[in-house]
């Protein structure tokens, strides 16, 4: 009796050390291209209540691209739909200027010069690295997507941004 009552107690410490488990104070991607071609990387950082997300991208073609982070942490080329729809725990419509938007993924666009780089930080005020429905670490995962055109940020679901050129699965930091 005495050894089952110490690993029940076991278990119920263990369970408890789990679920108290730290959330990650950051969480990386990196962006390859529909070739296997590591086109950028993306640096995400959990602030007191949102999430600041860095972008640096090389070997883009020039131009405005919409940026967004996807439901799914899957990115199989070439044309990355295994990454899924916007991230959209809220059920809202798509744009960071529409009435009844935006995603909890919706980001604004990045410009890309013309030697193919390009950069940007923003900040998230809909995701977190915590736990929760906003999570970028919910079942499945999430993925950042670069698109081939720029986001118009009001046309649901996806802002007539286009194909998609790059992606990378978001991971925790470790």
């Amino acid at each position: 009796m005495k050894h089952v009552i110490l690993a029940t107690m076991f278990l119920l410490t263990s369970a408890m050390a789990f679920s108290a488990e730290k959330p990650p104070k950051s969480a990386r991607a990196e962006l390859k291209d529909a070739r296997g071609k590591s086109v950028g990387t993306v640096k995400i950082k959990q602030l007191k209540n949102t999430v600041q997300v860095s972008l640096a991208v090389n070997g883009l073609p020039a131009g405005v691209h919409a940026f967004h982070i996807h439901n799914v942490g899957m990115c199989e080329a070439p044309d990355f739909k295994s990454a899924g729809g916007h991230f959209n725990p809220g059920h809202t419509q798509h744009g960071l200027k529409n009435p009844a938007g935006p995603h909890a993924g919706d980001m604004p666009n990045i410009t890309v010069n013309a030697k193919g780089k390009g950069k940007a930080t923003v900040v998230n005020t809909w995701v977190t690295l915590g736990a929760g429905d906003n999570s970028l670490f919910h079942e499945g995962g999430t993925a950042i997507v670069i698109h081939e055109k720029a986001d118009d940020e009001m046309t649901d679901p996806a802002g007539n941004a286009g194909s998609r050129i790059a992606c990378g699965v978001i991971e925790k930091t470790k």
